[in-house]
């Protein structure tokens, strides 16, 4: 479904990415893992259409989205839901017309049908009677899965996930993989997301693709990561300051 291929990013001097190839096949959860800075968020955006390569070829299916107008963009992103890293709900709305968002900006509904189909989101994201609430009086827990509830709201085939566990205790962070993972059984959608958050990649990864130096070094199911004899993949998964990746200061 997603075919990322020879992708080049640079911002100015700084190269971000430099000939990554990444598959993830209709239907599959795969979990981007790599250190702070170093490109995770930079693949999503290329996957959404976001940010363009400098070089390279990004396939949604059978299309170049990477060659497409802006206007063709928003129709293959219409297919698309996405769980922030922070959830960036819109403090001036309540729970329900965030959710709503998309529908409201996509679709001739009016606001009653649109509530409704909000409320059923969010009971499905395990939330109820909090629709009229503002963002302000939930908490950290609550906001993430409002977030999801807004990114499933339009039925979306396809989840992107920036370090949906970030800032979470273990056990929030826990409910949020399940989540993850009955979101993907129950809608048949394909997954993916990036973390540094080891715990929860083994959980909700069907493969794991570590990213480094601007590559995938090395992809595997979550038995085959754990067990790596890689250097870089190893020094990450047991979080070892020794190793082939440096330590910014060190």
């Amino acid at each position: 479904m997603i075919e990322l291929i020879d992708i080049h990013k640079s911002f100015g001097k700084n190269y971000v990415l430099r000939g990554l190839n990444l598959k993830i096949n209709k239907g599959e959860s795969v979990v981007v893992i790599g250190g702070s800075g170093s490109g995770k968020s930079v693949i999503l955006k290329h996957i959404i259409g976001l940010l363009k390569p400098d070089k390279g070829t990004v396939m949604i299916d059978n299309s170049d989205i990477s060659k497409l107008s802006e206007e063709e963009l928003n129709e293959v992103r219409k297919r698309f839901g996405m769980l922030f890293q922070s959830a960036a709900l819109f403090d001036s709305m309540g729970v329900w017309e965030n959710v709503g968002f998309g529908l409201r900006q996509h679709t001739h509904m009016h606001d009653e049908e649109i509530k409704e189909i909000a409320i059923k989101k969010l009971k499905m994201v395990g939330l109820v009677n909090v629709e009229n609430l503002m963002p302000s009086e939930l908490s950290g827990g609550m906001r993430k899965r409002v977030g999801l509830a807004r990114a499933i709201a339009m039925e979306p085939e396809i989840l992107l996930y920036d370090e949906p566990t970030t800032g979470l205790d273990p056990i929030l962070a826990d409910a949020i993989n399940d989540l993850i993972i009955n979101m993907r059984i129950t809608l048949n959608i394909t997954s993916v997301a990036i973390t540094h958050d080891m715990k929860s990649a083994y959980k909700i990864a069907d493969r794991i693709a570590m990213l480094y130096n601007g590559v995938i070094v090395g992809v595997g199911t979550p038995d085959e990561v754990r067990n790596t004899s890689d250097p870089v993949i190893r020094q990450f998964i047991t979080g070892s300051a020794s190793g082939p990746i440096k330590v910014e200061g060190r």
